[in-house]
């Protein structure tokens, strides 16, 4: 398999910082899924370094009380034990650089094809609360913004990580030009769900074949319905069979397969992609890496 060197990669060394090991959420991940790509001969001038998002940026998607409270410290504890992240000034810096990085993320796809974040997927942030380890919505926030700028006429959010992007999904509810697919284990978290503008619920258990096919097949379906100007395509790896959290029965290449079939589909049509990295868990913290690489493997083939 040849490498792509110019594949763009978006990356911020704030991404991961000094947190409890035992939590459940491994903040590790980030600088683990470089290094490995570094190591794997994936990084090579082609990391883009982004900014951080404004407050006065992101109120385009979320409450400017909430947006100030979150970065002050001053959420309730409901509210913050609904986040289930401690506080800090580094999970701030991290939060508001990830959403731009997402941003960026796309604006390098619209002019490449195909670009990958090694980070976002933070779709359980709502418009003015946080959950589940989220607390600023990349997906929503990049989508309203490339509308906004003209960038796009549309955008098409194709989640597949396990948990249902319901934060994703009610921010952008009444948007028209922005149409929200999730493709998530039904009864998992969040347990009270929001409506996309599609959602498909899985059986617990699900495999490969029955998994691949469906993931193809609406794919192709809403391309063709909706000729999106850009895909955001979250490739949660946390469909895995032996993810922590996840309760699907995904085997390592059926999430090889997954990728390849979203990013050759897209690529075929002549769609531009964006990936982010989205949920995965595991007590081992280098094969979560390995698992979180399969998606830059697979577009480094494009």
């Amino acid at each position: 398999m040849s490498i792509n060197p110019h594949l763009p990669l978006v990356y911020h060394p704030n991404y991961s910082f000094e947190f409890d090991p035992n939590h459940r959420f491994v903040m590790s991940k980030f600088a683990d899924l470089y290094q490995h790509l570094v190591q794997t001969g994936y990084v090579n001038h082609n990391i883009f370094k982004p900014l951080r998002a404004s407050i006065s940026e992101l109120e385009k998607v979320h409450c400017s009380r909430y947006l100030h409270q979150l970065n002050q410290n001053t959420l309730d504890q409901k509210a913050s034990r609904r986040i289930g992240l401690p506080w800090s000034e580094q999970l701030m810096a991290r939060t508001f650089i990830e959403a731009q990085g997402t941003l960026l993320t796309a604006q390098l796809a619209l002019k490449n094809g195909i670009a990958c974040h090694l980070a976002g997927g933070t779709h359980h942030a709502h418009y003015d609360f946080g959950s589940g380890f989220c607390m600023v919505n990349d997906l929503a926030y990049t989508a309203a913004s490339l509308i906004d700028s003209g960038d796009v006429t549309n955008v098409l959010i194709f989640d597949l990580d396990v948990h249902q992007g319901d934060g994703t999904a009610a921010i952008l509810q009444h948007h028209p030009y922005i149409f929200t697919c999730s493709i998530h284990c039904e009864k998992n978290f969040p347990f009270r769900k929001s409506q996309s503008d599609l959602d498909i619920g899985l059986a617990i258990g699900m495999q490969d074949d029955a998994y691949l096919a469906l993931i193809e097949s609406t794919l192709r379906s809403l391309i063709a319905d909706l000729n999106p100007s850009l895909v955001l395509y979250d490739a949660g790896v946390d469909i895995w069979q032996h993810d922590s959290l996840g309760k699907l029965d995904i085997s390592w290449q059926g999430i090889e397969k997954r990728d390849h079939t979203v990013l050759s589909v897209c690529q075929r049509i002549g769609v531009p992609v964006a990936t982010v990295i989205g949920g995965g868990y595991d007590k081992d913290p280098q094969r979560l890496a390995q698992r979180h690489s399969i998606v830059v493997q697979q577009a480094a083939q494009f």
